[in-house]
């Protein structure tokens, strides 16, 4: 599907980057994934899709592996860009947004092929009890015993929030709820603490106030980093609780797979901030009016 930051990142930004821009320092993609299904989100525009087929997402990784990527946990990503430990030149951190079992169903088999490993952060009152599936936006989530066998396996878990609210929207109290609570609960079953928070919606960074108060409520409350949904890569003076991703879908062949892995795609991250600041500018003047 040929759309406009597609097109700029194909023709314009990665010829560009390949011919005048030298090799960089440790930079560290995290990819953001949500659904492994066939779900052809009809209606859904190129850049808000968050499903991925199996068929794509085996691609994708067998492209990562075939050129020297190697998938990873947020926990061995960030290790491995602030000491260069983690046994591998060229990490990927692979994240999943939600819960969803077709990630247990559709992606853990396609990561295990090529032996990476990821970080999911569930959304915990949705996640099943007694073998029995909880769902969530119309799709079976995990249970907990399969989130038990994941991180047996080398898979993270983070947390996603107890029930997936716009926490810009709800009271300081209700905010510290949906974080402890979520944490709590990945901490019982998995008896390991919870450091990884991944902020659903929009990341709100037009508004600094409420930033402020939700990076001192991480860290009081033992989060040691937070990704967000800010297009961009991680560097290691990137800030732990601002950690942009790459959103990944169904429309990243291999070729804007690869460009956003290596780097062509982090203009968008400008542009997106820009609009961040123009809409809140906008709903100000609407609010005078």
């Amino acid at each position: 599907m040929l759309t406009f930051d597609r097109w700029l990142t194909l023709y314009g930004i990665a010829p560009f980057r390949r011919l005048f821009i030298r090799r960089e320092g440790r930079v560290l993609p995290i990819l953001m994934y949500h659904s492994i299904s066939d779900d052809p989100e009809t209606g859904v525009s190129s850049y808000y899709r968050t499903c991925t087929s199996p068929g794509r997402f085996a691609e994708q990784m067998n492209w990562l592996a075939a050129n020297g990527w190697k998938g990873v946990s947020l926990r061995d990503g960030l290790a491995w860009l602030a000491e260069g430990k983690g046994g591998s030149d060229k990490p990927v951190a692979l994240t999943f947004d939600d819960g969803f079992r077709d990630f247990y169903t559709a992606a853990v088999p396609a990561m295990r092929k090529v032996d990476f490993r990821a970080t999911m952060y569930l959304v915990t009152d949705f996640v099943g009890l007694r073998g029995a599936p909880g769902e969530f936006k119309g799709r079976p989530c995990l249970t907990w015993d399969d989130v038990r066998d994941l991180h047996a396996d080398g898979f993270e878990f983070g947390s996603h929030t107890a029930s997936h609210p716009e926490l810009i929207r709800v009271d300081r109290g209700e905010l510290l709820r949906q974080l402890t609570a979520s944490r709590d609960a990945i901490v019982h079953h998995l008896n390991e603490p919870v450091t990884s928070f991944a902020y659903p919606y929009a990341f709100p960074t037009a508004y600094p106030e409420f930033m402020a108060h939700l990076m001192d409520t991480l860290r009081s409350t033992g989060y040691k980093n937070c990704v967000t949904t800010c297009i961009g890569r991680a560097r290691n003076g990137s800030d732990r609780f601002l950690l942009p991703r790459l959103p990944v879908n169904q429309d990243d062949d291999t070729d804007l797979f690869a460009t956003k892995t290596n780097g062509y795609y982090d203009w968008t991250g400008e542009m997106q901030a820009h609009f961040k600041r123009i809409r809140k500018l906008l709903r100000a003047v609407r609010g005078r009016a």
